[in-house]
């Protein structure tokens, strides 16, 4: 059975020095103020004039430019987006002194290759599974959203501690943090998005709605019945599983669920996955997307404003206009209980 680690196995002394957050988007925004109530020394890296400079600075932190922020620190956290790794890292790695914590959140960009760091430096991934706000929500309220842990390079004998301290640090141990590896988050990750939650989900909703259109039905009625009821149904496995979800779901949805599930998914849709899969583990999915990058995105452009014109937008977006409890502020000064 996996273990799942506790604050009890990490110890915070181990993550010492000042720690350098760089990106403070949702992540880093999350992590810096965290750390920063868990006791540790915390700057940001960021470009002068920019937003995160501002916002950085609002919530009260040093903020200085990106080489002097790892020139400064023992353990720096690389939390800008995959594709500019490379960049970043280029800027860094002069400033980083051996011993010195090189600390991502998704491996991509050492998994594949596109940053190479240096081999006197540890090198760790602390990933949690959660979005930003719920990452700091979770920390304030005195629990933590569980985490992921790896370590890919260990110069220092110490790379280990390092990342559980950070996980600590985070609320990631107080939600149980689990060991992994730069390969296994990586490919996992990638084929989640890629499979289930994201292309998986988006191909089988928009093909549910344009068969009912295609068969004679209203547009909208197809909407609620693919799109919208399916928050219903994710919120109920979030929450307890399927055993969840077949708890509060009909003795007919159940049925339906049982007998034409499989149908649906079957095993042309499996050998599909796997197909997904083997993309990513060979490198074939990130060789694509670091060109698709590198030639400015013009297919990734072109594909995503189709994937945005399509009918089932258009008829959400009307739909949605009378779902007042989706407006912005709609639910200013509820109980946050």
């Amino acid at each position: 059975m996996t273990r799942i680690y506790t604050d009890d196995d990490a110890d915070p002394k181990a993550l010492t020095g000042t720690v350098a957050i760089l990106g403070y988007g949702s992540q880093g925004r999350a992590h810096a103020r965290n750390l920063r109530d868990s006791g540790h020394d915390v700057i940001v890296g960021a470009r002068r004039g920019g937003k995160a400079w501002a916002r950085a600075e609002q919530d009260g932190f040093e903020v200085v430019e990106t080489r002097e922020a790892a020139k400064r620190a023992r353990f720096t956290a690389l939390l800008t987006p995959d594709m500019t790794h490379r960049e970043v890292y280029a800027q860094i790695e002069p400033e980083m002194d051996a011993g010195d914590t090189l600390m991502v959140a998704h491996g991509f960009s050492i998994h594949y290759g596109q940053i190479k760091p240096r081999a006197d430096l540890d090198v760790v991934l602390v990933a949690p599974k959660g979005p930003g706000d719920l990452v700091r929500r979770e920390f304030e309220i005195g629990r933590g959203v569980p985490s992921l842990f790896a370590v890919q390079q260990d110069h220092s004998g110490k790379a280990r501690d390092k990342a559980l301290a950070y996980c600590r640090a985070n609320g990631g141990t107080a939600g149980g943090a689990i060991e992994t590896s730069f390969a296994e988050e990586t490919e996992t990750d990638l084929f989640g998005e890629q499979a289930v939650l994201c292309g998986g989900a988006s191909e089988l909703v928009t093909a549910g709605y344009e068969t009912l259109v295609e068969a004679g039905y209203q547009p909208e009625i197809a909407y609620f019945e693919c799109m919208h009821e399916l928050k219903l149904i994710v919120d109920l496995m979030y929450e307890g599983g399927l055993a969840r979800m077949h708890d509060f779901i009909s003795e007919t949805a159940k049925y339906g669920d049982l007998v034409s599930g499989p149908r649906v998914i079957n095993a042309e849709t499996r050998q599909r996955m796997r197909e997904v899969l083997s993309d990513i583990q060979d490198g074939s999915f990130a060789r694509d997307w670091v060109l698709e990058n590198q030639a400015g995105k013009p297919k990734y452009d072109a594909m995503l404003r189709a994937d945005l014109n399509q009918n089932i937008e258009k008829t959400g977006a009307r739909l949605r206009e009378r779902m007042a409890w989706l407006q912005p502020g709609a639910n200013a000064g509820q109980s946050a209980e």
